[in-house]
């Protein structure tokens, strides 16, 4: 089926692709459905409460939360685009989706995974000038510095997606149409391909290499940065707490990147037999662990929760 025309009347072959999913697993799908389900809900929940608690206290109001915000309101657009999908696949052991619906799926997941890589790298630059450089921070951080980061973060995902789906919808699908993944990912979609797929693949490798390697990069030498500034903090208590949060952001970071890049930029067989396992790592976790992670232990963030609970509480009783 030749997608480049968009017109049904001069498609041949494929109209719609089987997602084969993780198979049939016998009673551990049903076990398996309901804790990503879980997991899922947890995602929800965590990220809109993020959301609602920058957008309406103003103690919040602050450049880390308006990045922080942004993330949360992409993990939900990112989880809700696969994961839905990848749950019916669990309890009927496979999902139906169209050509077009899996090529949308397609451009929403390399949108919104190489927006991500810009998210986590401006918002690890943003912990780097308030650590390292506290003085020119209100300068560098402005809120016209904020709002050009975040958007040209999100244009730049739209353009390579834009471009990777521009490849893709150049291939020809002819059958089978059995996709051996639990969403519409590029290296499933090309072997299915009855065309040349060499430049599309080559071209998607790099594109993924450009959007991951350098805010990869930046984001390890900033953290470098922070904690070689958190060494010279002379309370041991303040240097452990300080420590032990970037940490935990630089572990999330890297498992993001990490699972990211051995999809999408190695080419190994071995390797490439275990995505379905590496995926679930960006496609189901990260989304889970951003909100925990950055946000629901922090201080400022727990002290605006008490106040909505409290001013809710207040509302119910009148």
């Amino acid at each position: 089926m030749h997608l480049a025309n968009g017109d049904p009347a001069n498609s041949t072959g494929v109209t719609e692709f089987l997602l084969l999913g993780f198979g049939d697993l016998g009673d551990l799908d049903f076990l398996l459905f309901l804790l990503f389900l879980v997991i899922y809900m947890a995602t929800m929940v965590g990220n809109m409460l993020i959301i609602m608690l920058v957008v309406l206290d103003h103690s919040l109001h602050s450049p880390m939360y308006f990045f922080l915000g942004n993330l949360s309101c992409l993990e939900i657009c990112y989880s809700s685009s696969i994961v839905p999908k990848m749950l019916s696949g669990l309890l009927h052991h496979f999902s139906v989706i169209s050509v077009a619906g899996c090529m949308a799926q397609y451009y929403f997941f390399g949108f919104l995974a190489v927006a991500e890589c810009y998210l986590l790298a401006v918002m690890s630059y943003d912990r780097y000038v308030a650590i390292c450089k506290p003085l020119l921070y209100v300068t560098l951080m402005d809120s016209k510095s904020c709002f050009q980061l975040v958007v040209g973060s999100w244009l730049n995902s739209s353009l390579v997606a834009s471009l990777t789906i521009y490849l893709m919808q150049q291939l020809t699908f002819c059958g089978p149409n059995k996709i051996d993944h639990f969403f519409c990912d590029y290296r499933p979609l090309l072997k299915l391909s009855c065309s040349d797929t060499h430049a599309t693949e080559w071209i998607t490798i790099l594109l993924a290499g450009v959007c991951s390697l350098p805010p990869f990069v930046l984001t390890l030498a900033t953290y470098t940065y922070i904690i070689l500034a958190i060494l010279r903090i002379p309370s041991n208590l303040g240097r452990q707490k300080a420590f032990f949060t970037c940490s935990s952001h630089l572990t999330v970071v890297s498992i993001f990147y990490g699972t990211i890049m051995i999809v999408y930029l190695l080419r190994a067989e071995a390797l490439q037999n275990l995505n379905k396992i590496f995926s679930l790592f960006y496609v189901v976790l990260t989304p889970l662990l951003n909100p925990l992670i950055y946000s629901l232990r922090n201080k400022e963030v727990k002290d605006a929760l008490r106040k909505v609970l409290k001013f809710l509480a207040h509302k119910t009783t009148l």
